[in-house]
């Protein structure tokens, strides 16, 4: 998940104009899913890219979620959580949590909890367990994180790096995360392993402090919709394509499973296999760059730098481009099993967008170098497919993208 562009965004918004026009809406990608997808039913959620319960997210799409004591009627409901396919496990800040939930212990019987660090910012928090509920579906006594709780003091290996918490709904523009990517956990067989192999993200924090440890797969923050009974072989974001405008809002949906009900079939989507990264191949302008992916939870298209593409960054915020004209562009997407296909979009002026009382945008973007983040506007217009690690599909066991 990409954050530091969204704290430039909510700055963006008080500042005038900088250049204007309009973007085309992206085309292609692979052809569409076919038949009907979404509709009613327990397997599907509602989704809306809205300013965020903090009033100045840009491009970010938030649902709601259920938490329940495990086997409990115990339950609070909590709305806008960043829908994040980028990441893996529900992350809710600690301050909005009223039910009681059980705190994840090792084998010694000390709390665990983990530094979540993203490439900008971390998050502090214990593990705990809830039933999570989603629509219809649940997962039974999942393992999430509780960040921004102030009952461990966050150990220097976790603070060292210098970046800034992301711990209430002002730095996180949300009320938590729900990582809904290609993994069933957020860390995987890496911090499962004892000495230099471990990451580091996860700590054992009994009386005397908290210490970094090696933590099984079943304890680490897990994807909720691997652990649902059914529809647990990924998901599907559909949201409707917008004018080149962009819109105040936009609804849309969030369907659970990938060929295991009559309204999430694959139909004619494209089958992008990935490699242990979770990455694909994206060829723009006869280069190749191999660290490209699909992420909901960036909010928007970040790729290669002003040298690669051409395009102006802005005067007053570099995270974002600012061409003095909308520019419409085109790359190829491969995956590791050879599919490819051409995917048009298009980059308007950042600051143009945000003097405008819309918080949805198909155009917006900005440097990433030497990669290609296929960020939420990808997403508009399209039924983009998310398949997680070891479960089976029509298509075969994932991980994979199709769109």
């Amino acid at each position: 998940m990409r954050v530091a562009p969204i704290v430039s965004a909510v700055a963006l918004l008080a500042l005038p104009s900088c250049g204007g026009g309009s973007g085309s809406s992206p085309t292609g990608g692979g052809g569409s899913s076919g038949g009907v997808v979404g509709g009613a039913g327990p397997n599907v959620q509602p989704i809306v890219v809205d300013p965020g319960p903090a009033g100045i997210y840009g491009n970010g799409a938030f649902t709601s979620v259920t938490l329940c004591a495990p086997g409990t009627s115990d339950c609070q409901t909590i709305d806008g959580i960043l829908v994040d396919t980028g990441s893996a496990g529900l992350r809710v800040l600690s301050s909005l949590l009223t039910v009681s939930l059980p705190r994840q212990n090792d084998a010694g019987g000390s709390p665990v909890l983990e530094c979540n660090q993203f490439q900008d910012s971390y998050q502090w928090g214990p593990v705990v367990l809830a039933d999570v509920r989603i629509g219809g579906e649940q997962a039974s006594a999942a393992p999430i994180q509780a960040i921004g709780s102030s009952a461990f003091v966050v150990p220097t290996s976790c603070t060292r790096s210098g970046l800034p918490s992301q711990e209430t709904v002002e730095s996180l523009g949300a009320n938590g995360v729900l990582g809904v990517g290609l993994f069933r956990q957020d860390c995987g067989p890496a911090c499962a392993l004892s000495g230099a192999q471990n990451p580091g993200l996860y700590y054992s924090c009994p009386s005397s402090g908290c210490v970094p440890a090696a933590v099984g797969l079943n304890q680490q923050v897990q994807n909720p919709v691997w652990l649902f009974p059914r529809d647990n072989n990924g998901v599907i974001l559909q949201l409707p394509p917008i004018s080149a405008a962009g819109a105040p809002s936009v609804s849309g949906s969030m369907i659970f499973g990938i060929g295991t009900q009559s309204n999430n079939g694959l139909g004619t989507a494209l089958v992008y296999s990935v490699d242990g990264a979770g990455e694909f191949t994206t060829t723009f302008q006869g280069r190749s760059y191999s660290s490209s992916y699909v992420d909901s939870g960036t909010n928007g298209l970040y790729f290669l730098d002003s040298s690669a593409t051409g395009l102006t960054t802005c005067t007053d915020a570099s995270s974002f481009y600012c061409p003095s004209t909308p520019v419409s562009l085109s790359a190829t997407t491969r995956g590791a099993n050879g599919s490819s296909a051409t995917v048009d979009f298009a980059v308007a002026n950042a600051d143009a967008l945000f003097n405008t009382p819309n918080f949805a945008f198909d155009n917006l973007g900005g440097p990433a170098a030497g990669t290609f983040e296929w960020g939420l506007p990808f997403f508009f217009g399209r039924n983009v497919y998310t398949a997680i690690e070891l479960q089976s599909t029509p298509a075969g066991v994932g991980p994979y993208f199709a769109y």
